[in-house]
């Protein structure tokens, strides 16, 4: 019996290594902006939240507590513009990687199923193919894809790696042209709260998908926008047929949110407050590093959004990490997202402020 290992790529950031080594040799230490980490503290509120929740022997509900889905909806609504959001349209996960991994596989996809994701893309949508055993398949524009055996459609916007955010007209077209074919889509929106240079729309948002939530579904994170990476805080939203079929899946695997995440939950989106803070220090870093990048003779593309610089210097981006490391700063290689990120590097700005001031000064 082969080992379902045996389906997936070879785990791209055991390469990264050597480079890890040259860059802690520095003697200022490493700079690391290769993984997009949370760095910061966890907001007060939140954890008092978590603590106050700590005693929760029973088991957890898949489906979450109606105060959870209560928080999402009304954030939703809130913050994507979605209306209309009924308890049916939510489902808390694990983490939104845990989602990404195993979505085809509980979908129910397999041999002769295709899966499609952005040409530069988080490794992790392919895994989730592998897994399944599904065809894959990236795209430049998905609506030039052939819509045969095509049953998951993957968006991600603002993208990761490269910051991108997909214009409200473009969301209107891919929506429709999914629905044409009856092909599923799930928009990865984990960074939606994190524009810089564009304000990012939800698909979720009545003026692109029409008031109707059928054949769409949203993935959205708080590891990023309240610094939760640590909590595996995550929730869909979306078609409520797409979501019932999961709930019961998910039901049978024991994918539970454990309960003090759940309180953690509720009130990190009943609030805005924090968000902002952390927005204005991602910003200021984001300046630093950004301004720091040009003059060293980088140039950099789209990175209107999300928590990364998608940089060049129009060279091999091994030979650009190998260059970065021997500074003591390590950057993520861009062909870990796909071969058309050969030539570049992203950088994070999750670091801490003194970092990313060693790192300003040592590219200048």
């Amino acid at each position: 019996m082969s080992a379902v290992s045996d389906r997936l790529p070879v785990f791209p950031w055991d390469k990264l290594e050597p480079y890890k080594a040259t860059a802690a040799a520095h003697p200022q230490g490493i700079v690391d902006l290769s993984v997009g980490t949370p760095v910061d503290p966890v907001p007060e509120l939140i954890q008092k939240a978590l603590v106050a929740a700590a005693d929760s022997p029973g088991y957890p509900t898949v489906w979450g507590t109606a105060e959870l889905r209560d928080a999402i909806t009304g954030w939703c609504g809130r913050r994507l513009g979605a209306r209309g959001l009924v308890h049916q349209n939510v489902l808390p996960v694990v983490g939104s990687k845990e989602l990404v991994a195993w979505l085809p596989t509980q979908l129910g996809l397999g041999l002769g199923d295709r899966v499609a994701y952005p040409r530069l893309a988080y490794p992790t949508y392919e895994v989730g193919a592998r897994l399944a055993r599904a065809d894959y398949v990236s795209y430049e524009d998905p609506t030039e894809l052939d819509p045969d055996g095509l049953k998951l459609l993957w968006l991600n916007s603002p993208s990761n790696p490269t910051g991108r955010v997909l214009a409200k007209d473009e969301l209107i077209r891919i929506l429709a042209w999914a629905r044409e074919h009856g092909i599923l889509v799930v928009s990865d929106e984990c960074y939606l709260e994190l524009g810089w240079e564009a304000e990012p729309v939800s698909v979720l948002h009545p003026d692109v998908c029409g008031g109707s939530y059928e054949g769409l579904v949203s993935v959205h994170s708080l590891s990023k926008r309240s610094n939760l990476a640590g909590y595996r805080a995550a929730f869909l939203a979306g078609d409520a047929a797409v979501l019932g079929e999961l709930l019961q899946i998910r039901k049978h695997g024991g994918m539970m949110t454990p309960a003090p995440v759940q309180a953690a939950t509720i009130a990190a989106l009943g609030d805005d407050a924090h968000v902002a803070e952390q927005r204005a220090r991602y910003a200021a870093r984001r300046g630093a590093l950004r301004d720091a990048l040009l003059k060293h003779g980088f140039r950099i593309e789209h990175s209107e959004a999300s928590l990364y610089l998608w940089a060049t210097r129009d060279e091999s981006c091994w030979d650009t990490v190998a260059h970065l490391a021997e500074r003591g700063v390590l950057v993520a290689p861009g062909d870990f997202y796909g071969p058309a990120g050969e030539r570049f590097v992203r950088v994070a700005f999750t670091a801490t402020d003194e970092r990313v001031a060693a790192a300003v000064e040592r590219l200048g």
